[in-house]
């Protein structure tokens, strides 16, 4: 996919095409996370081909719809179920990321796949996206960021003047920086 672009969650409908054997086949959803609707319905149709027996030659779209996250300013716990293919073999996972929207928790899970496992885009598979409780999160490098006192220490600050003017090039003695 080259060089990612932001990712959309959105919603495919499809359905094989009307037969004589099977005037109204049934539909099939899915919510795929892509940068766009083409590459959404590309998707759509490759896992279609992997969990029945439908292509696209033989199928047609009904509907794509984006779905945007109802809300976005909140940061939430996701958990990702994915499976993804190594230089060895298959593999499934589980990832717990802190953001504020689903497409943005897949997306840092992309760029985490490429960055710890040199999984491509291609080679990631996204089963499952859930929000996670407080109560219910596993990994530790979650859990000490949903602290309730939480504080992040601000160490080596150097105190600038307020004006230019106030500056002067050279100080006789050195800033002191802790608090």
């Amino acid at each position: 996919m080259g060089c990612i672009q932001s990712l959309h969650e959105y919603q495919v409908i499809g359905r094989r095409l009307p037969s004589e054997q099977e005037p109204t086949p049934k539909l099939f959803r899915m919510r795929i996370f892509a940068p766009n609707e083409i590459v959404a319905k590309s998707r759509y149709w490759y896992f279609l081909s992997k969990l029945h027996k439908a292509k696209r030659a033989n199928g047609e779209i009904v509907s794509v719809n984006e779905i945007f996250e109802s809300d976005a300013l909140k940061v939430k716990n996701f958990g990702i179920w994915l499976r993804y293919d190594s230089r060895s073999g298959t593999h499934n996972m589980y990832k717990e990321y802190r953001e504020t929207t689903r497409a943005a928790a897949v997306e840092t899970c992309y760029q985490d796949m490429a960055a710890r496992h040199r999984a491509r885009f291609s080679s990631v598979q996204i089963i499952r996206v859930a929000t996670v409780k407080a109560s219910d999160v596993r990994r530790p490098y979650i859990q000490q960021l949903i602290q309730p006192n939480l504080k992040f220490p601000l160490p080596h600050r150097v105190q600038r003047p307020a004006t230019k003017a106030a500056r002067s090039l050279l100080i006789a003695q050195r800033p002191s920086t802790f608090y």
